[in-house]
């Protein structure tokens, strides 16, 4: 997204760099990692660190950010959830699987692609274009971004919204009011949920440890 900001801290390096050393030993030919976890539990921040270190390897990373694949653009998407109701509406189904799909592809065949971009400061949806014939590796964050198709590492980060709420004020990117709590409240749900699904869990402690 841009204008994110990112609160990058020492727990994040030490548990990228112990995922890095993971990443190395499955390497393959255009793998995918995927970074499920609450609002504000460092999923992009881990997602950075995590490319960033694997330049020093020689490997290009890019990563993909669920949250710009929203079918309700931002200035709607408060209206339409209240008006369909906060537990029926937010969940996996809200984001645009196909295109994220659509993308993925472009990176597995190395081909170019038009993916969107979420300015959070115009709240608008940007289209940006990325040659993905030199990235060797995708890395995907977002709430059920372990649920994608054809991912080859699933790491999942213990932390719910519960233990990061100052953090997500900190970084300004919602509101915090009732409807911001009552939307948490059902990603919790739901996100938990997916757990079971990792590989790799990254505890409340940001200690990396195995779920196999």
């Amino acid at each position: 997204m841009l204008g994110d900001v990112l609160l990058i801290q020492e727990k994040h390096h030490k548990a990228g760099e112990a995922i890095i050393k993971e990443i190395l030993k499955r390497k393959k030919d255009k793998f995918i990692v995927a970074i499920s976890g609450e609002s504000g539990s460092g999923k992009t921040e881990l997602a950075h660190v995590i490319a960033r270190g694997l330049r020093k390897h020689g490997i290009f990373a890019k990563p993909l950010h669920i949250d710009n694949y929203y079918k309700v653009l931002p200035l709607e998407r408060k209206k339409w959830r209240i008006n369909n109701g906060i537990e029926d509406c937010v969940g996996y189904g809200e984001y645009d699987w196909d295109t994220i799909m659509q993308n993925i592809d472009a990176f597995k065949k190395g081909l170019s692609a038009s993916m969107p971009c979420v300015d959070l400061v115009t709240e608008q949806v940007d289209m940006l274009t990325t040659d993905f014939s030199s990235v060797d590796m995708l890395i995907i964050d977002g709430l059920y971004a372990i649920k994608t198709e054809g991912v080859d590492l699933r790491v999942f980060i213990e932390l719910t919204y519960h233990e990061t709420k100052k953090a997500q004020a900190d970084r300004g990117k919602e509101p915090q009011n009732e409807y911001r709590w009552a939307v948490l409240e059902q990603e919790h749900r739901m996100v938990q949920e997916l757990k079971e699904s990792a590989d790799i869990l990254v505890s409340k402690e940001y200690e990396v440890v195995s779920n196999l």
